[in-house]
């Protein structure tokens, strides 16, 4: 739910009020009983809520899924190259 900015013609006394989009808007100013409006242009900021967002979060799952296959191949796959040479006991 965004915050609007309301601002009384009367008082001139401007306020947040927390509400639903679909709500009608405030008409009536708490202090004075004058008439209110709502600012145009707030209310549409975006709220970041957790740690963060990293780069991985929004990448292509085919992408990702091709590196996972990848990196869990059984190790007879692998090629001579990549296996650990064995030492000899003398």
């Amino acid at each position: 739910m965004p915050t609007y900015d309301y601002k009384c013609k009367s008082c001139n006394d401007t306020f947040e009020h927390f509400q639903k989009m679909t709500d009608d808007p405030l008409k009536v100013c708490d202090k004075c009983g004058g008439s209110l409006v709502r600012l145009i242009g707030t209310g549409l900021t975006p709220v970041f809520k957790g740690k963060g967002f990293y780069e991985t979060d929004y990448k292509n799952n085919k992408i990702t899924e091709s590196k996972a296959k990848k990196t869990n191949e059984p190790a007879s796959k692998k090629s001579a190259a990549e296996k650990p040479a064995q030492k000899k006991s003398a």
